[in-house]
Protein backbone atom coordinates (compact mmCIF):
# COMPACT_ATOMS: atom_id res chain seq x y z
CA UNK A 1 0.00 0.00 0.00
CA UNK A 2 2.86 2.34 0.83
CA UNK A 3 4.44 1.58 -2.53
CA UNK A 4 1.22 2.48 -4.31
CA UNK A 5 1.02 5.82 -2.47
CA UNK A 6 4.59 6.61 -3.43
CA UNK A 7 3.86 5.82 -7.07
CA UNK A 8 0.83 8.14 -7.00
CA UNK A 9 2.89 10.93 -5.43
CA UNK A 10 5.63 10.48 -8.02
CA UNK A 11 3.06 10.57 -10.82
CA UNK A 12 1.73 13.89 -9.56
CA UNK A 13 5.27 15.27 -9.29
CA UNK A 14 6.05 14.13 -12.85
CA UNK A 15 2.89 15.79 -14.11
CA UNK A 16 3.75 19.06 -12.36
CA UNK A 17 7.23 18.93 -13.88
CA UNK A 18 5.77 18.37 -17.33
CA UNK A 19 3.53 21.42 -16.87
CA UNK A 20 6.58 23.53 -15.98
CA UNK A 21 8.40 22.20 -19.05
CA UNK A 22 5.39 22.95 -21.25
CA UNK A 23 5.11 26.56 -20.04
CA UNK A 24 8.83 27.14 -20.47
CA UNK A 25 8.73 25.81 -24.05
CA UNK A 26 5.84 28.15 -24.85
CA UNK A 27 7.62 31.15 -23.32
CA UNK A 28 10.98 30.33 -24.94
CA UNK A 29 9.38 29.29 -28.25
CA UNK A 30 12.01 26.59 -28.51
CA UNK A 31 12.58 23.13 -27.07
CA UNK A 32 16.34 23.74 -26.99
CA UNK A 33 16.09 27.11 -25.22
CA UNK A 34 13.63 25.67 -22.74
CA UNK A 35 16.09 22.87 -22.01
CA UNK A 36 18.84 25.44 -21.33
CA UNK A 37 16.59 27.47 -19.03
CA UNK A 38 15.52 24.42 -17.03
CA UNK A 39 18.94 22.75 -16.99
CA UNK A 40 17.62 19.67 -18.79
CA UNK A 41 18.67 17.89 -21.95
CA UNK A 42 16.56 18.43 -25.12
CA UNK A 43 15.46 14.75 -25.18
CA UNK A 44 14.09 15.08 -21.63
CA UNK A 45 12.10 18.16 -22.66
CA UNK A 46 10.79 16.35 -25.75
CA UNK A 47 9.75 13.32 -23.68
CA UNK A 48 7.97 15.55 -21.15
CA UNK A 49 5.95 17.23 -23.90
CA UNK A 50 5.20 13.90 -25.59
CA UNK A 51 3.99 12.48 -22.27
CA UNK A 52 1.80 15.50 -21.69
CA UNK A 53 0.32 15.18 -25.19
CA UNK A 54 -0.42 11.50 -24.54
CA UNK A 55 -2.10 12.35 -21.25
CA UNK A 56 -4.24 15.06 -22.85
CA UNK A 57 -4.89 13.08 -26.02
CA UNK A 58 -4.09 16.12 -28.14
CA UNK A 59 -1.11 17.66 -29.90
CA UNK A 60 0.25 20.79 -28.22
CA UNK A 61 2.82 22.03 -30.75
CA UNK A 62 3.10 22.18 -34.51
CA UNK A 63 6.77 21.45 -35.21
CA UNK A 64 8.91 22.34 -38.23
CA UNK A 65 12.68 22.12 -38.65
CA UNK A 66 13.07 25.79 -37.72
CA UNK A 67 10.27 26.72 -35.34
CA UNK A 68 7.31 25.61 -33.28
CA UNK A 69 3.83 27.05 -32.93
CA UNK A 70 1.01 26.43 -30.49
CA UNK A 71 -2.09 24.49 -31.39
CA UNK A 72 -5.48 25.80 -30.27
CA UNK A 73 -5.43 23.26 -27.44
CA UNK A 74 -2.05 24.54 -26.27
CA UNK A 75 -3.19 28.17 -26.31
CA UNK A 76 -6.09 27.35 -23.98
CA UNK A 77 -3.99 25.02 -21.83
CA UNK A 78 -1.15 27.54 -21.44
CA UNK A 79 -3.40 30.17 -19.84
CA UNK A 80 -4.59 27.69 -17.21
CA UNK A 81 -1.10 26.27 -16.63
CA UNK A 82 0.42 29.72 -16.16
CA UNK A 83 -2.16 30.63 -13.56
CA UNK A 84 -1.74 27.31 -11.74
CA UNK A 85 2.07 27.49 -11.61
CA UNK A 86 2.01 31.11 -10.49
CA UNK A 87 -0.37 30.24 -7.66
CA UNK A 88 1.68 27.20 -6.61
CA UNK A 89 4.91 29.18 -6.47
CA UNK A 90 3.23 32.01 -4.57
CA UNK A 91 1.83 29.49 -2.08
CA UNK A 92 5.28 27.96 -1.59
CA UNK A 93 6.88 31.37 -1.06
CA UNK A 94 4.26 32.36 1.49
CA UNK A 95 4.76 29.10 3.38
CA UNK A 96 8.54 29.57 3.48
CA UNK A 97 8.35 33.32 4.14
CA UNK A 98 10.40 33.99 1.01
CA UNK A 99 7.80 36.44 -0.28
CA UNK A 100 8.86 38.89 2.43
CA UNK A 101 12.39 38.91 1.01
CA UNK A 102 11.52 41.16 -1.94
CA UNK A 103 14.38 43.64 -2.18
CA UNK A 104 16.44 45.58 -4.69
CA UNK A 105 15.66 47.78 -7.69
CA UNK A 106 12.52 46.99 -9.70
CA UNK A 107 12.54 48.45 -13.21
CA UNK A 108 8.95 49.01 -14.33
CA UNK A 109 7.82 50.38 -17.70
CA UNK A 110 4.22 51.46 -18.23
CA UNK A 111 1.90 53.04 -20.74
CA UNK A 112 1.95 56.73 -19.81
CA UNK A 113 -1.79 57.39 -19.78
CA UNK A 114 -2.55 54.13 -18.01
CA UNK A 115 -0.08 54.90 -15.24
CA UNK A 116 -0.77 58.60 -14.77
CA UNK A 117 -4.53 58.38 -14.86
CA UNK A 118 -5.16 54.98 -13.25
CA UNK A 119 -2.28 52.92 -11.90
CA UNK A 120 -0.20 55.32 -9.82
CA UNK A 121 -2.17 54.23 -6.69
CA UNK A 122 -1.08 50.64 -7.42
CA UNK A 123 2.59 51.64 -7.41
CA UNK A 124 2.13 53.63 -4.21
CA UNK A 125 0.34 50.70 -2.56
CA UNK A 126 3.10 48.30 -3.58
CA UNK A 127 5.81 50.59 -2.24
CA UNK A 128 4.07 50.81 1.13
CA UNK A 129 3.74 47.01 1.27
CA UNK A 130 7.35 46.39 0.19
CA UNK A 131 9.53 49.20 1.57
CA UNK A 132 12.77 47.36 0.73
CA UNK A 133 12.07 47.47 -3.02
CA UNK A 134 13.25 50.56 -4.89
CA UNK A 135 11.35 51.52 -8.05
CA UNK A 136 12.57 52.94 -11.36
CA UNK A 137 9.45 53.71 -13.42
CA UNK A 138 9.62 54.57 -17.13
CA UNK A 139 6.54 55.94 -18.91
CA UNK A 140 6.05 55.56 -22.64
CA UNK A 141 3.36 54.84 -25.24
CA UNK A 142 5.57 53.08 -27.79
CA UNK A 143 6.28 49.34 -28.24
CA UNK A 144 8.90 48.07 -25.80
CA UNK A 145 11.35 45.17 -25.60
CA UNK A 146 11.30 43.93 -22.01
CA UNK A 147 14.56 41.98 -22.17
CA UNK A 148 16.45 44.16 -24.61
CA UNK A 149 15.70 47.34 -22.67
CA UNK A 150 16.35 45.81 -19.26
CA UNK A 151 12.89 46.09 -17.69
CA UNK A 152 11.66 43.67 -15.03
CA UNK A 153 7.95 44.34 -15.59
CA UNK A 154 5.56 46.20 -17.85
CA UNK A 155 2.00 47.50 -17.47
CA UNK A 156 0.92 47.81 -21.06
CA UNK A 157 -1.69 47.62 -23.75
CA UNK A 158 -1.15 44.50 -25.89
CA UNK A 159 0.21 46.42 -28.92
CA UNK A 160 3.17 47.63 -26.84
CA UNK A 161 4.83 44.21 -26.51
CA UNK A 162 7.35 43.81 -29.32
CA UNK A 163 7.68 40.07 -28.67
CA UNK A 164 5.11 37.35 -28.08
CA UNK A 165 7.40 35.43 -25.70
CA UNK A 166 6.52 37.57 -22.68
CA UNK A 167 4.35 36.12 -19.93
CA UNK A 168 1.27 38.31 -19.40
CA UNK A 169 -1.52 38.48 -16.83
CA UNK A 170 -4.74 40.37 -17.48
CA UNK A 171 -5.29 43.17 -14.94
CA UNK A 172 -8.55 44.57 -16.30
CA UNK A 173 -10.67 45.06 -19.39
CA UNK A 174 -12.03 48.55 -20.02
CA UNK A 175 -15.00 49.08 -22.38
CA UNK A 176 -14.78 51.62 -25.19
CA UNK A 177 -17.59 54.06 -26.02
CA UNK A 178 -18.40 56.38 -28.91
CA UNK A 179 -18.65 60.02 -27.81
CA UNK A 180 -19.07 63.42 -29.42
CA UNK A 181 -19.43 66.97 -28.16
CA UNK A 182 -22.73 68.89 -28.43
CA UNK A 183 -20.90 71.39 -30.67
CA UNK A 184 -19.98 68.63 -33.11
CA UNK A 185 -23.52 67.20 -33.08
CA UNK A 186 -24.92 70.67 -33.78
CA UNK A 187 -23.13 70.52 -37.13
CA UNK A 188 -23.90 66.88 -37.97
CA UNK A 189 -26.99 64.99 -36.77
CA UNK A 190 -26.25 62.19 -34.31
CA UNK A 191 -26.14 58.81 -36.09
CA UNK A 192 -29.14 56.58 -35.44
CA UNK A 193 -27.64 53.51 -37.13
CA UNK A 194 -24.01 52.34 -37.48
CA UNK A 195 -24.19 52.72 -41.27
CA UNK A 196 -24.63 56.48 -40.79
CA UNK A 197 -21.15 56.73 -39.26
CA UNK A 198 -19.77 56.86 -42.80
CA UNK A 199 -20.97 60.49 -42.90
CA UNK A 200 -19.01 61.45 -39.77
CA UNK A 201 -15.45 62.41 -38.85
CA UNK A 202 -13.55 60.64 -36.05
CA UNK A 203 -10.61 61.31 -33.77
CA UNK A 204 -9.22 57.76 -33.54
CA UNK A 205 -6.03 56.19 -32.26
CA UNK A 206 -3.10 56.09 -34.68
CA UNK A 207 -3.45 53.35 -37.32
CA UNK A 208 -0.26 51.72 -36.00
CA UNK A 209 -2.12 51.04 -32.73
CA UNK A 210 -5.64 50.30 -33.82
CA UNK A 211 -7.17 49.98 -37.28
CA UNK A 212 -9.34 53.04 -38.08
CA UNK A 213 -12.54 51.04 -38.39
CA UNK A 214 -15.45 49.90 -36.25
CA UNK A 215 -17.23 46.58 -36.58
CA UNK A 216 -20.81 46.13 -35.38
CA UNK A 217 -22.72 42.87 -34.99
CA UNK A 218 -26.26 43.38 -36.29
CA UNK A 219 -28.77 40.56 -36.72
CA UNK A 220 -26.06 37.91 -36.63
CA UNK A 221 -23.98 39.65 -39.31
CA UNK A 222 -21.03 42.00 -39.04
CA UNK A 223 -20.97 45.54 -40.42
CA UNK A 224 -17.53 47.14 -40.80
CA UNK A 225 -17.38 50.93 -40.93
CA UNK A 226 -14.09 52.64 -41.98
CA UNK A 227 -13.38 55.78 -39.94
CA UNK A 228 -12.84 59.07 -41.74
CA UNK A 229 -10.41 61.25 -39.81
CA UNK A 230 -8.23 64.36 -39.95
CA UNK A 231 -6.53 63.93 -36.54
CA UNK A 232 -5.10 60.76 -35.00
CA UNK A 233 -2.77 60.24 -32.06
CA UNK A 234 -1.32 57.59 -29.76
CA UNK A 235 -2.93 59.19 -26.70
CA UNK A 236 -6.50 58.61 -25.55
CA UNK A 237 -6.27 61.73 -23.38
CA UNK A 238 -5.35 63.86 -26.39
CA UNK A 239 -8.15 62.31 -28.44
CA UNK A 240 -10.61 63.10 -25.66
CA UNK A 241 -9.56 66.74 -25.77
CA UNK A 242 -9.98 66.85 -29.55
CA UNK A 243 -13.45 65.32 -29.22
CA UNK A 244 -14.31 67.96 -26.61
CA UNK A 245 -13.19 70.63 -29.07
CA UNK A 246 -15.64 69.28 -31.64
CA UNK A 247 -13.16 67.82 -34.13
CA UNK A 248 -14.96 64.48 -34.39
CA UNK A 249 -16.29 61.38 -32.69
CA UNK A 250 -13.96 59.73 -30.19
CA UNK A 251 -13.68 55.99 -29.52
CA UNK A 252 -12.55 56.19 -25.91
CA UNK A 253 -12.39 54.20 -22.64
CA UNK A 254 -15.61 54.66 -20.70
CA UNK A 255 -13.92 55.69 -17.46
CA UNK A 256 -11.79 58.29 -19.24
CA UNK A 257 -14.92 60.18 -20.34
CA UNK A 258 -17.20 59.40 -17.38
CA UNK A 259 -17.05 62.93 -15.97
CA UNK A 260 -17.54 64.56 -19.36
CA UNK A 261 -20.56 62.38 -20.14
CA UNK A 262 -22.08 63.02 -16.71
CA UNK A 263 -21.69 66.79 -17.16
CA UNK A 264 -23.03 66.78 -20.73
CA UNK A 265 -19.75 67.93 -22.28
CA UNK A 266 -19.73 64.69 -24.28
CA UNK A 267 -22.64 62.58 -25.49
CA UNK A 268 -22.51 58.80 -26.02
CA UNK A 269 -23.62 57.41 -29.38
CA UNK A 270 -25.16 54.13 -30.62
CA UNK A 271 -25.15 52.52 -27.17
CA UNK A 272 -27.81 50.02 -28.24
CA UNK A 273 -25.63 48.42 -30.92
CA UNK A 274 -23.17 45.62 -30.20
CA UNK A 275 -19.58 46.25 -31.30
CA UNK A 276 -16.80 43.77 -31.94
CA UNK A 277 -13.52 44.49 -30.09
CA UNK A 278 -15.31 47.04 -27.94
CA UNK A 279 -12.81 47.01 -25.07
CA UNK A 280 -9.11 47.36 -24.33
CA UNK A 281 -7.02 45.09 -22.14
CA UNK A 282 -4.51 46.27 -19.54
CA UNK A 283 -1.89 43.59 -18.91
CA UNK A 284 1.13 43.12 -16.70
CA UNK A 285 4.02 41.45 -18.51
CA UNK A 286 7.35 39.90 -17.55
CA UNK A 287 9.95 38.05 -19.55
CA UNK A 288 9.92 34.53 -18.09
CA UNK A 289 8.59 32.45 -15.23
CA UNK A 290 11.87 30.59 -14.68
CA UNK A 291 13.79 31.81 -11.62
CA UNK A 292 11.48 34.81 -11.25
CA UNK A 293 13.01 37.27 -8.71
CA UNK A 294 11.04 37.77 -5.50
CA UNK A 295 10.61 41.50 -6.22
CA UNK A 296 8.98 40.74 -9.59
CA UNK A 297 6.70 38.05 -8.23
CA UNK A 298 5.72 40.31 -5.32
CA UNK A 299 4.70 43.10 -7.70
CA UNK A 300 2.72 40.76 -9.98
CA UNK A 301 0.82 39.28 -7.04
CA UNK A 302 0.19 42.72 -5.57
CA UNK A 303 -1.08 44.08 -8.89
CA UNK A 304 -3.46 41.16 -9.46
CA UNK A 305 -4.90 41.49 -5.94
CA UNK A 306 -5.12 45.28 -6.22
CA UNK A 307 -7.16 45.04 -9.42
CA UNK A 308 -9.30 42.14 -8.21
CA UNK A 309 -10.39 43.75 -4.93
CA UNK A 310 -11.97 46.79 -6.57
CA UNK A 311 -9.21 49.29 -5.78
CA UNK A 312 -9.29 50.52 -9.39
CA UNK A 313 -12.94 51.58 -9.30
CA UNK A 314 -13.19 55.31 -10.14
CA UNK A 315 -14.85 55.91 -6.76
CA UNK A 316 -12.44 53.80 -4.69
CA UNK A 317 -10.72 55.77 -1.88
CA UNK A 318 -7.28 54.67 -3.08
CA UNK A 319 -7.91 55.92 -6.59
CA UNK A 320 -8.67 59.60 -6.70
CA UNK A 321 -6.90 60.13 -10.01
CA UNK A 322 -8.98 60.38 -13.15
CA UNK A 323 -9.75 56.87 -14.34
CA UNK A 324 -8.63 55.64 -17.74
Amino acid sequence: MIGASARIANAHMDYLTSLKVFCTVVEAKSFARAADILGLSPPVVSRAIAGLEDRLGSRLFNRTTRQISLTETAERFFADCSRLLDELQAMEERASNRASEATGLLRLVSHTTVMMSRYAPLVASFRRAHPHVRLDVTLTERPIDLVGEGYDLAIVLPFMLSTDTAVTRLLETIPLVLVASPAYLAQRPAPRHPSELADHVFVPMSPSIRKPALTFRIGGEELRVPLSHDITSNSAVFNREMALQGFGIGVLPTALVADEVASGRLVTLLDAYERVDSAIEIRIAYSTRALLPAKVRAFVEHAVRFCADGSLRPDAPANRLRAL
